[in-house]
C-alpha cells in the first residue's frame, strides 16, 4: 500500500524530532562527563550524576528553545527548578496572601499547640532569576508540621523582568508586613525567624542591614542560612577552586548567572572569573573580610594555589559596579551593623563553591559576638535541602540538614 503525502510528512517530522532528541541526548552526556566531576567524597555518586545529567538535559533544550525564537532559557530554568507538585496536606492550612502587594505563601499547623506560635519566613533562592513558593513546598510543609511553625514563603519579583534590587526591596516590605502584623497570623512577634538557601540567603543577610535599624519593628530571633552566597568580590577562593566543576552548580554557570541577574547579559563571564571587575584598592580594602588566608587549612585542599587575578578592566567594573553594595554583596557591611544580628544556624557543605562564602561569616559573626550553631556537611553539595521530601532523590545529608534546622529552631 502506498504512503499518502500526509503519512509521509509525519514519518518526516517523526524522523526529525527523534534525530534532534538523539542529538540533544548525545550532546548532553559529552557535557556532562566532560565539564562535569562527581567529587569522591559523595554518598551515592551515581544518583548525584543522574540529577545533574537531566538538569543539562533541560539546560540545553532552554538553550535551542531560545536560539530559535520560542522563550528565554530562564522560561525553562523556572519550570525545571518548581519540579513535581506535591500531593495534599490535610494536616496544614495553606493560603496564597499580599504582604504590601508581595505575594505570598502561608502555611499553619492544624494540630492544637500553644498560641501564639513560633513564625518563618522563608527566601528562596535562585540568582534572583527563577525560583518559588513552588520549588520550595515540600521543605516549607515539612518545618510548619515538624516544629509547629507558621511559614511564610516569599514569592519575590525575578529578573530580568525585574531587575535588582527589586528582589531585596519586596522581600525587605514582605518581612516588615509580618513582623508588623505577627499577631494577625497567630505567630508571636518575639519569635519570628528569617530563613532562606543560597542567593535567598544573601538576602537575609541583606535586608537585615534596614532590621536592625528600624526601632519600630520586634527583633528577629533568628536566622537560619544554607548555603549562602554573600560575595561578589572572589570568585577564586580555594572553595571555588575545588568545587569549579561539582555539581549541582559549578563555577562558569554560576558566575552566568549571576551576571544575568545583575547586568542582564552574561558575555563577559570569563573576565569576570579572572576578578578583572575588581579594582586593587577594593582586594586590598577588604582583604580583612574576604581572603583565602582567612580560611582554615583544613579546607584547602592540596591542589589549591595562590591565585593570581587577571589584568583589571575599568570599564568592566563600572558596568558591575552595584556588586560591591553590601545589598548584593553582604560581606561587605560594617561591623557595627553586623553585630546587631540575631543568633544564626549557618550550613555549608563541602562540595559547594559557596562553601568559603559560610566560612568567612561565620568567622565575621563570631568576631563581632553573634552566637553561630554551625553544621558543615562534608558529603555535601549546593542546593541539597530543595531535594527535601522527594523521596528516592533524598540524599543522606538531605536529611542530616534538614534534621539540623529543625532541631535549632525548637529551641526558641
Amino acid at each position: 500500500m502506498e504512503m499518502t503525502l500526509s503519512q509521509a510528512l509525519w514519518m518526516l517530522v517523526l524522523h526529525f524530532t527523534a534525530s534532534v532528541t538523539l542529538l540533544l541526548l548525545g550532546w548532553t552526556l559529552y557535557y556532562d562527563f566532560t565539564r562535569t566531576q562527581i567529587p569522591p567524597g559523595i554518598t551515592q555518586g551515581a544518583k548525584l550524576r543522574l540529577i545533574n545529567l537531566i538538569m543539562n538535559l533541560f539546560l540545553k533544550l532552554a538553550v535551542i528553545l531560545e536560539k530559535v525564537g520560542i522563550c528565554p532559557q530562564y522560561v525553562v530554568w523556572r519550570l525545571l527548578i518548581n519540579g513535581i507538585p506535591p500531593g495534599r496536606a490535610p494536616d496544614l492550612t495553606i493560603k496564597e496572601m499580599l504582604f504590601e502587594a508581595v505575594p505570598v505563601r502561608v502555611y499553619w499547623p492544624r494540630r492544637a499547640g500553644v498560641e501564639p506560635r513560633r513564625g518563618l519566613v522563608w527566601i528562596h533562592g535562585g540568582v534572583g532569576l527563577f525560583g518559588s513558593p513552588q520549588a520550595y513546598e515540600r521543605l516549607c510543609r515539612l518545618i510548619a508540621r515538624e516544629v509547629a511553625t507558621v511559614v511564610v514563603c516569599i514569592r519575590y519579583p525575578l529578573a530580568p523582568e525585574h531587575p535588582y534590587p527589586a528582589q531585596q526591596l519586596s522581600c525587605y516590605a514582605a518581612v516588615s508586613h509580618f513582623l508588623k502584623n505577627a499577631g494577625d497570623y497567630g505567630v508571636d512577634p518575639q519569635r519570628v525567624v528569617l530563613a532562606g538557601d543560597s542567593s535567598g540567603a544573601g538576602i537575609i543577610a541583606a535586608i537585615s542591614q534596614q532590621l536592625v535599624m528600624r526601632t519600630d519593628l520586634p527583633r528577629l530571633r533568628g536566622h537560619v542560612l544554607l548555603y549562602p552566597f554573600l560575595q561578589a568580590l572572589d570568585f577564586n577562593l580555594p572553595s571555588y577552586q575545588q568545587n569549579h566543576s561539582f555539581p549541582l552548580l559549578v563555577k562558569k554557570q554560576a558566575a552566568s548567572l549571576g551576571l544575568l541577574y545583575l547586568l542582564g547579559t552574561d558575555a563577559r563571564v570569563e573576565e569576570v572569573m579572572g576578578n578583572a571587575h575588581v579594582p586593587q584598592e577594593f582586594r586590598a580594602k577588604y582583604r580583612k573580610w574576604i581572603s583565602a588566608e582567612l580560611i582554615p587549612e583544613e579546607f584547602k585542599v592540596s591542589s589549591h594555589e595562590p591565585f593570581v587575578p587577571g589584568p583589571f578592566s575599568e570599564d568592566l567594573y563600572q558596568a558591575c559596579k552595584r556588586a560591591f553594595e553590601p545589598t548584593l554583596s553582604p560581606l561587605l557591611m560594617e561591623d557595627v551593623i553586623l553585630r546587631w544580628f540575631p543568633e544564626t544556624f549557618l550550613l555549608t557543605c563541602e562540595y559547594d563553591i559557596f562553601r568559603d562564602d559560610g566560612l568567612l561569616y561565620k568567622k565575621r559573626l563570631e568576631d563581632n559576638g553573634v552566637p553561630v550553631t554551625w553544621r558543615h556537611l562534608k558529603d555535601g553539595f549546593h542546593g541539597i535541602c530543595l531535594l527535601t521530601g522527594l523521596g528516592p532523590l533524598e540524599f543522606p545529608s538531605t536529611r542530616k540538614s534538614t534534621k539540623s534546622i529543625i532541631q535549632f529552631l525548637e529551641r526558641f
